[in-house]
């Protein structure tokens, strides 16, 4: 505890010494001076004699503009010319590759630089057919899951109208065997296909008798007509 006593005696002094000389050496020297104390507890002393905050920033822009951060600055500028020149270079060989490539620009090129151009045309040439020839059978296939997916719903469609064919069938059998409730309960007479083979209906006769009279028979129809219904009466 006493130690501590003493260190904050000790620092009050200093700190009062150190003040006073910064006074007096911006004031007899007319400089720019600025103090920034912290104690053992963390608390702050400054001094400047103009202003703490310029005088920091004034230092950091000298800092800054060092001689030996310009150096620095410098080798960068360099490093960066020489990959800009590195890139410019490669991108020109690119295109006159590409060029070689089309078929151009091929005179100045040696039999040896020609020969590695012809391999790298047909390795090109080999992965295209191989590419192409991939592409058409994925195609195939597709067109195979299609084809298969149609045959389904085909057989399905055939499947359907078979089950409706049967239902219709069925409900005409039982429309042609339903009694016809209006004719005392016989089923329903279905017409023959010939009309001339339909037998004719009896006809209600009342006080005389039908007679046929023969294609041969000299009597006239009408005459014979009239004689009947006198006799049907003059019974």
């Amino acid at each position: 505890m006493e130690r501590k006593d003493e260190q904050q005696v000790t620092f009050s002094k200093r700190r009062n010494g150190l003040l006073k000389k910064a006074y007096e050496l911006s004031v007899l020297c007319d400089a720019e001076v600025a103090l920034i104390i912290f104690s053992s507890r963390g608390k702050l002393y400054e001094f400047g004699s103009t202003s703490t905050t310029q005088t920091l920033e004034r230092y950091q822009r000298c800092c800054f503009n060092n001689p030996l951060d310009s150096n620095i600055a410098e080798r960068e500028t360099q490093s960066w010319c020489q990959e800009v020149s590195r890139l410019k270079a490669k991108y020109e060989s690119l295109q006159r590759t590409q060029r070689h490539l089309l078929g151009e620009d091929l005179g100045p090129l040696s039999l040896k630089e020609l020969q590695n151009l012809e391999k790298q045309l047909e390795g090109a040439l080999v992965q295209a057919r191989q590419r192409k020839t991939q592409i058409m059978m994925e195609q195939m296939e597709e067109l195979r899951r299609k084809e298969r997916q149609l045959g389904d719903m085909n057989k399905q469609l055939k499947i359907r109208v078979s089950l409706e064919m049967s239902t219709l069938e069925a409900e005409g059998q039982g429309l042609k065997g339903h009694p016809c409730p209006w004719n005392g309960g016989f089923p329903l007479q279905v017409p023959a296909s010939n009309p001339m083979e339909i037998e004719p209906e009896p006809v209600l006769q009342i006080g005389y008798q039908h007679y046929n009279f023969g294609e041969g028979s000299s009597a006239p129809r009408s005459m014979a007509v009239d004689s009947n219904f006198f006799q049907g009466w003059t019974l």
